[in-house]
């Protein structure tokens, strides 16, 4: 195995209003892996686990990304933008200066999967103004072989480009799906961090196994990993961004540079003085 990698198993953690998320980056585990500050994976059939939704909370300092993979969530936030993420569809929020918002569900019963991760800013976009982008599934283009169907969520992948591009941390994220027993390599640049979290099935990695609700970081040294299914095939998505190198001050939905910053955050968000652009909104 690549001494440089690591298996994070993920944590059930209650977030929101007690939804039920499978947890990674953001973990005692693995706290941060810049540019990554946290990775959420919702994963269930039962209402239980997602109906109370994640009623209105603020962000600074970052850009949320989700991707939902079933299921329907309906956005709000306090600028008076509305948007809906349906199936395959994603949202890149740039929270910047402040942004406060909900996702609620917009479904009572059936399967609910997605992912969110946070992507740090650096400290000269921290307070940049919010954006907000919503895309429908048929905005990703799909590359399809006999072995492995990949959609292009941020980037570029065999020719395909997806509109969404990241000029800051350079992310890209692409959703693969590995027929059985058969292989799926892509070279990734070695600057970045990269990592693999499987929600589906099994496979290998460097010769290690993984398996369902597990992630694995990709060392820097060996930029072309090779995943090789399991007798059931495997689902995941494949995420890398360049490092920012700064300091990292978090104090749950504010990620800022220092302290003195996060108190900042917190007596605008106490006098009502948060929200200070409305955020310009892109749909396709």
């Amino acid at each position: 195995m690549n001494t440089q990698s690591r298996i994070i198993p993920a944590m059930e953690v209650t977030e929101g209003a007690g939804v039920t998320v499978y947890r990674t980056i953001g973990t005692p585990a693995l706290r941060h892996y810049d540019p990554f500050m946290l990775l959420d994976h919702i994963s269930s059939e039962n209402p239980d686990d997602y109906i109370a939704g994640f009623p209105s909370h603020p962000h600074r300092g970052f850009n949320t990304f989700t991707y939902m993979i079933d299921g329907d969530m309906e956005h709000k936030d306090s600028m008076g933008n509305t948007g809906n993420l349906g199936p395959g569809g994603a949202q890149w929020m740039k929270a910047g200066s402040g942004v406060i918002h909900s996702e609620m569900p917009k479904q009572e019963n059936g399967l609910m999967r997605g992912v969110q991760i946070w992507i740090n800013l650096p400290a000269n976009n921290k307070m940049d103004a919010p954006e907000y982008q919503e895309y429908k599934a048929t905005a990703f283009p799909v590359v399809e072989t006999p072995d492995y169907h990949v959609k292009v969520i941020i980037g570029h992948f065999g020719g395909a480009t997806s509109p969404i591009e990241d000029e800051i941390t350079n992310v890209s994220y692409i959703d693969v799906q590995v027929e059985a027993d058969k292989k799926f390599e892509h070279t990734l640049p070695s600057a970045n961090n990269s990592f693999l979290y499987i929600f589906e099935g099994s496979g290998k990695v460097y010769d290690q196994e993984i398996f369902n609700h597990t992630l694995i970081t990709l060392g820097n040294d060996q930029t072309s990993p090779v995943f090789v299914a399991g007798d059931q095939g495997a689902r995941f998505v494949l995420i890398s961004g360049k490092p920012i190198n700064e300091s990292v001050v978090q104090y749950g939905p504010f990620v800022m540079n220092t302290r003195e910053e996060i108190d900042e955050a917190m007596r605008d968000f106490q006098s009502n003085n948060f929200v200070r652009d409305r955020a310009w909104v892109n749909r396709r």
